[in-house]
């Protein structure tokens, strides 16, 4: 602890002073300082590694600072749900798993769903649990775990959902061609229960990106 001592944050902090963790931190924020010490600390393959990632993270060219912010905003928002005492132990770390769509949430979501709507894919592990309205949009951890919240997608729809389905007038038509995606095709992709049509209604209101008319 001598070396990592140091570089420990004030609040949130994975470590107490003594070197024990603390249970009550599920998901924190790791200071450069003391990544660099626990890079240090473990050796060269933790360096390896580290060199590895710099070299590809120099290569990336963030191009949506909208979703640089909200990735920013949500991490805040797991940082306080974190922090509140109002929540049990066994509660908390299923809310920060729905965010990715995963625990609890993804169990409730299949309950509803068992196909992709769009693809018809229905094997588990090629799905992932979307929120139709977004974990960081939630008003309460109730709205961040109810099943009726999601939809299971394939990967490549669950990226377009924000952003070109119904379809968008501002999609790459040619894109989702590639995807197998037919952007003249209209198709029925069943009803939806009355949660379901709530939080995708905001989905629609709030989230879809519509074409912005240029004056």
């Amino acid at each position: 602890m001598d070396a990592l001592g140091p570089y420990l944050p004030k609040k949130y902090s994975p470590l107490t002073p003594s070197g024990s963790g603390l249970q009550s931190v599920y998901l924190t924020h790791v200071p450069p300082g003391l990544a660099d010490a626990l890079i240090s600390l473990i050796g060269s393959e933790a360096t390896q590694a580290r060199r590895s990632a710099d070299s590809w993270a120099s290569d990336v060219v963030p191009t949506d600072s909208p979703a640089l912010e909200q990735a920013r905003w949500e991490e805040d928002l797991a940082l306080q749900i974190q922090a509140d005492p109002r929540i049990a132990v066994t509660t908390m770390p299923q809310i920060i798993l729905a965010r990715r769509g995963q625990g609890k949430f993804r169990e409730r979501v299949s309950r509803i769903e068992h196909a992709c709507r769009i693809t018809g894919v229905n094997r588990p592990e090629h799905l992932i649990a979307s929120h139709c309205k977004p974990w960081r949009d939630c008003e309460s951890n109730d709205e961040r775990l109810d099943g009726e919240n999601g939809l299971l997608l394939t990967p490549t729809v669950d990226h377009l959902f924000d952003r070109e389905l119904l379809i968008s007038p501002v999609v790459h038509r040619e894109s989702l061609r590639r995807m197998g995606i037919s952007p003249e095709e209209r198709r029925n992709v069943g009803g939806f229960t009355e949660g379901q049509r709530r939080y995708l209604e905001f989905h629609r209101e709030a989230v879809f990106l519509e074409a912005r008319v240029k004056t």
